[in-house]
């Protein structure tokens, strides 16, 4: 199923290594014509120099849930959130909740990307379920913001209160000797039975801005001072929200789009049992004085069967001057491009489905890079779709040489 205005132009299906019982696709990273797609095996180089004939260059198998990837120069990394016997990519699985377990970010080498070469990793408290690349100041530095859930009753490696993140300091130079370099606390105290930390951080390096969903709650982060970031705002949804997953800015960082992962991706929370407003996502007003205001919610509008997972995913702005628009994953409910220029008023312009498949499916991240939307399908493989509209066609004027969806870049308005 798709609407009219969009057209799925290609599928990669998964094949081996990444094509065992759970060799789930995850997050996507882009730089030039490569996109870098995640797989609870390993990941995956694609050039897409033809986005309609995507050709592999490399699949290099390194499990290590979740995988989530992005990319900055040479360098590639990976965020490992289950315990392993080391960082090494030939390591066994660990003991959840072992004090040897190894969690954290792999850091690989990806000069030459039909070879990736692992460089080094690092650990880090209760390990990597995200991560988010935010560029330093000086070019020198690459920090990435460690996202994960804890604590773990009883271990050393995930100790209560978990109620910081990690940051990781990667010099560009010397990439082996990436540290972690604070653990800035940004939550509120939990009781040791309560998830703290965070889910996923969105970054706007040039606005000195991240918001932050934190489990409970939403962030928005002063990030003047990379190693350091700091809070200036934390805002709730209890009536609402229950796992505050992302998060999104308008160009103008005038609009903070927040999602909620009700079930946390297994459940079917888009069925006609569900409210319209849970497990979709909340529309912020961002002043000036950099305060969020709820405008408005956004949820597909089709109703999905009861056995399928679908809720708000990962997503990406579109670079249309004068229009808040965006693509985003609901896992079995596909992809949706949305607008939401209007915060109280959020409308979808159009959408790609498959329908139901047997299972944990869908849609994990969808995000648009130089002219087409690109989506990593959990059993699937990567999808490639475009779409043709007045209201999107002017994003095909932009064109980027890199992109993380998690570390924003402004556009020409």
């Amino acid at each position: 199923m798709h609407s009219a205005n969009v057209t799925h132009v290609a599928n990669v299906p998964p094949q081996a290594p990444l094509d065992g019982p759970q060799a789930w696709g995850t997050d996507l990273a882009f730089q030039g014509d490569h996109v870098f797609v995640g797989n609870y095996d390993g990941f995956s180089v694609f050039d897409v120099s033809d986005p309609t004939r995507p050709a592999a260059v490399s699949r290099v198998l390194c499990p290590g849930e979740q995988n989530d990837v992005s990319v900055s120069g040479n360098l590639l990394f990976l965020s490992v959130d289950s315990p392993r016997g080391g960082p090494a990519c030939g390591s066994e699985e660990g003991r959840r909740g072992s004090d040897e377990g190894w969690e954290g970010i792999r850091i690989f080498d990806i000069t030459d990307k039909a070879h990736p070469a692992f460089v080094s990793a690092v650990r880090t408290e209760c390990g990597s379920h995200t991560h988010t690349l935010v560029p330093g100041k000086d070019g020198d530095e690459v920090y990435l913001y460690i996202s994960s859930p804890g604590p773990e009753p009883e271990s050393t490696t995930c100790p209560a209160p978990h109620d910081n993140l990690s940051v990781v300091e990667v010099p560009v130079k010397d990439p082996a000797a990436a540290k972690v370099v604070s653990m800035p606390k940004i939550s509120e105290e939990k009781d040791e039975e309560s998830l703290g930390g965070c889910h996923d951080i969105t970054a706007y390096p040039e606005k000195d801005l991240a918001a932050a969903a934190c489990f409970g709650d939403g962030l928005l982060l002063d990030i003047s001072d990379r190693p350091h970031p700091r809070v200036l705002q934390r805002v709730h949804d209890e009536e609402n929200f229950s796992i505050w997953h992302s998060a999104t800015f308008d160009n103008a960082a005038g609009k903070v789009v927040f999602g909620d992962e009700l079930g946390g991706g297994v459940s079917a929370t888009c069925d006609g049992a569900t409210p319209e407003n849970h497990g979709a996502d909340a529309v912020y007003d961002l002043s000036e004085d950099r305060k969020l205001t709820l405008r408005g919610y956004f949820k597909i509008p089709r109703e999905q069967q009861p056995d399928e997972n679908c809720v708000a995913h990962n997503g990406s702005l579109l670079p249309v001057p004068g229009r808040d628009i965006m693509v985003q994953s609901w896992y079995q409910g596909g992809v949706s491009i949305w607008d939401f220029t209007d915060a109280s008023a959020p409308r979808e312009i159009g959408f790609f489905e498959r329908g139901p498949v047997e299972g944990v499916g869908g849609s994990w991240s969808a995000y648009y890079y130089n002219g087409y939307i690109y989506s990593s399908d959990i059993t699937k493989g990567l999808d490639v779709l475009r779409i043709d509209d007045p209201l999107t066609d002017p994003a095909r004027k932009v064109t980027l040489k890199e992109l993380n969806a998690q570390t924003q870049v402004s556009y020409p308005e």
